[in-house]
């Protein structure tokens, strides 16, 4: 059988990978500390549980329009306004199965063969795998740790050519836990404005940010930039919501459309359940106080972690403004971050996720979604395997 080229050149998903190969070793019984996990481990709010039960209840298990009820967009619009100062209608919002659609989707719709996409490194493993399977070429800026692994808008303007179509900015950041301030993405908006280039804005880490910082989106620079935009958000990662699979995006019109023309050829609407959980999530106002302790727990393990990789001379862990990773530089251990994962995960049962794919090889990422005894067993393990080297 004969495989389609764009497919073959995608590569594979490093930390799904690990993270199933982890558990299957929990599964047989043996002693890991999964320190890998790319999602929240609070269960989802019950409020939340039991406005989709209503939902099954009153029978709302059709197919729905596809790029969302209008409920749940007036939803988000009301959301964008309140929280992010941004005005959108209903036809300028679009739900689709989850964040990843969202950005799969519009990469699709707005590149064309021989575009490039500038992806800021490190970077979300599957950003340059989404670009290449939309026909562009991905075009990385590597941001350096001295930077506080932030592309600065001068970077931006060296990268920019005629075949420039968009750049992705995701603060928080996954895997470095990077926000941006305002400043400086008034600065980046500059540049892309200039250029005439897209801002793709991965915002879905939004409400998961530490030492009082707040998030801004690139969107609610001015107007220009706002009609320059794609915000991406969603309701897996702030509202501890993975598996029920609804994202959105917002955007000019015809982009919307655009989108929604695309879905409605691939997976039609998202859950319908699932859309009615989210417009609950997205409305509720008692829910901010279960949010603001999640959020301070994740703190809480961050501190934790960093403070017990830092006594090791080994180990350079960057301190994470948001989201619930730390990426920790290995470079003095004499290994690769596949070599290095892979072995710690044989040696000292604990699984963590290479750098490599994130653009950095000289790292890797841990996860502290997870309770702090394990987050403590993990790091003791890690230390201890590192100091015997």
């Amino acid at each position: 059988m004969r495989f389609s080229e764009r497919v073959m050149a995608v590569e594979p998903s490093v930390t799904l990978g690990i993270t199933s190969g982890a558990k299957a070793m929990l599964a047989s019984g043996e002693d890991v500390v999964v320190l890998a996990a790319g999602e929240p481990d609070f269960d989802t709010p019950e409020s939340v549980k039991e406005a989709a039960i209503k939902a099954i209840r009153e029978g709302r298990t059709k197919y729905t329009p596809v790029g969302g009820t209008r409920s749940l967009k007036e939803a988000v619009c009301r959301k964008l306004k309140r929280e992010n100062g941004l005005d959108y209608d209903v036809d300028e919002v679009v739900v689709s199965c989850g964040a990843k659609h969202s950005l799969y989707n519009v990469l699709q719709v707005i590149c064309n063969p021989g575009d490039e996409v500038l992806v800021i490194a490190p970077y979300w493993l599957s950003y340059p795998e989404m670009v290449k399977l939309a026909g562009a070429r991905p075009k990385i800026i590597p941001a350096r740790r001295e930077n506080a692994f932030k592309a600065a808008a001068e970077d931006i303007r060296a990268a920019l050519t005629e075949k420039t179509r968009a750049v992705i900015i995701n603060s928080p950041s996954n895997p470095a836990g990077v926000v941006y301030k305002k400043a400086e993405l008034r600065e980046i908006a500059g540049i892309c404005l200039a250029g005439g280039v897209t801002m793709i804005s991965d915002e879905i880490y939004e409400k998961i940010i530490f030492d009082g910082k707040k998030h801004f989106s690139i969107a609610a620079v001015s107007e220009e930039a706002r009609a320059a935009t794609i915000v991406v958000n969603g309701v897996s990662k702030s509202y501890s919501m993975t598996g029920w699979r609804i994202g959105y995006l917002a955007a000019g019109r015809k982009v919307a459309s655009m989108v929604s023309t695309l879905q409605s050829h691939s997976t039609s609407n998202p859950c319908s359940v699932s859309q009615a959980a989210a417009e609950f999530a997205l409305s509720s106002a008692d829910l901010e106080g279960e949010l603001r302790r999640n959020r301070e727990e994740f703190q809480r393990r961050r501190d934790v972690l960093m403070d017990r990789l830092s006594e090791e001379k080994k180990l350079r862990p960057f301190k994470p403004e948001g989201a619930f990773y730390l990426f920790c530089d290995i470079s003095e251990c004499g290994m690769d971050s596949l070599t290095f994962s892979r072995r710690l995960l044989d040696e000292k049962k604990v699984a963590v996720i290479p750098g490599g794919p994130f653009g950095d090889d000289r790292s890797i990422r841990i996860s502290f979604a997870t309770d702090l005894a394990a987050i403590e067993e993990g790091a003791e393990r890690i230390k201890d395997w590192v100091r015997g080297m």
